[in-house]
């Protein structure tokens, strides 16, 4: 299968080197000294699972270059599907998929403005990883996982394909019947990275100081209410099963948006915390530490982007 790999970060280099491995023909798009280095050498991956090296694969700077894809895998940025979306739509051929990885709720509807939704699907996926340096991933917790599904939540020719496909590459996975569900789970336990970024402590310091661990779980639960006034059928034992989940992450890691929000970098807090709160606003559910976590990493993400604060009237 001919893939294109929009953004080899973390996500995009670790399960692109994956499919690359099993012997499909993939292009990645990078920039810079990142693309530089995959054009010399290859992507070599440092994994908890084990490490290995892809040589000699396709990479480009713009996407009109990738000609005719099957399956497209978006790993930018959330907030960057909306500058990437247009050239993704003049590169697809009938048959195509596009797979959108995002964190967030949105990926797959800003995707579908612009491109036929017949050629959308919705998906998520499950890794701690990040680039190590130029033509490095450096996967260091979680084991990566990639579920997907159908918008309309039936089961397809092309899902049965990506399966196949995942299942080929070594790449965990599961072709979801509701996927909807399955995005707001990760949304819900994803949107902990701001309050890590503001309290300045990692998932191991945040989890074993008592008051920053309630407001963790305050966080979590306000985000489930959230779900379930949207219509969402998640389990109610869901967020007993979330901390859990978060309690056996690495006790130093952190989140791509914790570290961007630390190093200046613009953020995915607009699709995370903010949706949080733009979505309780229109359905009348009360935030309130969300509605925190948000306003307080805001002024750094103004910044970040090169915006003035507004001023107080």
């Amino acid at each position: 299968m001919h893939i294109a790999i929009i953004g080899t970060g973390g996500v995009g280099g670790y399960f692109g080197a994956k499919l690359a491995q099993a012997g499909n023909q993939v292009t990645f798009l990078a920039r810079g000294e990142h693309l530089k280095a995959i054009k010399e050498n290859g992507l070599m991956v440092k994994s908890i699972h084990g490490d290995f090296h892809v040589k000699e694969v396709a990479a480009t700077d713009a996407i009109l270059e990738i000609d005719s894809p099957d399956l497209v895998i978006t790993a930018v940025k959330a907030w960057q599907i909306k500058e990437v979306r247009e050239d993704i739509n003049k590169i697809l051929h009938p048959g195509s998929m596009v797979l959108p990885l995002q964190n967030g709720v949105m990926a797959a509807e800003e995707l579908s403005e612009v491109i036929n939704p017949s050629h959308v699907l919705n998906g998520l996926c499950r890794i701690i990883s990040k680039i190590d340096g130029p033509g490095v991933i450096n996967h260091f917790g979680v084991k990566p996982e990639i579920v997907f599904g159908e918008l309309n939540k039936t089961e397809t020719k092309r899902t049965a394909a990506l399966t196949q496909l995942f299942d080929d590459a070594g790449i965990t996975n599961k072709a979801s019947r509701d996927i909807e569900v399955d995005l707001w789970k990760k949304f819900i336990s994803i949107c902990v990275s701001a309050l890590l970024a503001v309290t300045k402590t990692t998932y191991g310091e945040i989890r074993e100081i008592k008051e920053t661990r309630q407001m963790m779980i305050d966080l979590l639960n306000e985000i489930y209410d959230l779900s379930k006034k949207k219509g969402v059928n998640i389990k109610s034992d869901f967020i007993d099963k979330t901390i859990a989940f978060l309690d056996s992450f690495p006790y130093n890691s952190t989140s791509s948006l914790t570290r961007d929000v630390w190093e200046g970098r613009p953020s995915e807090i607009e699709y995370q915390n903010g949706t949080v709160v733009k979505l309780a606003k229109k359905l009348g559910v009360d935030v309130p530490i969300n509605r925190f976590v948000y306003n307080c990493v805001l002024p750094m993400e103004l910044k970040a982007r090169g915006k003035k604060l507004s001023k107080p009237n």
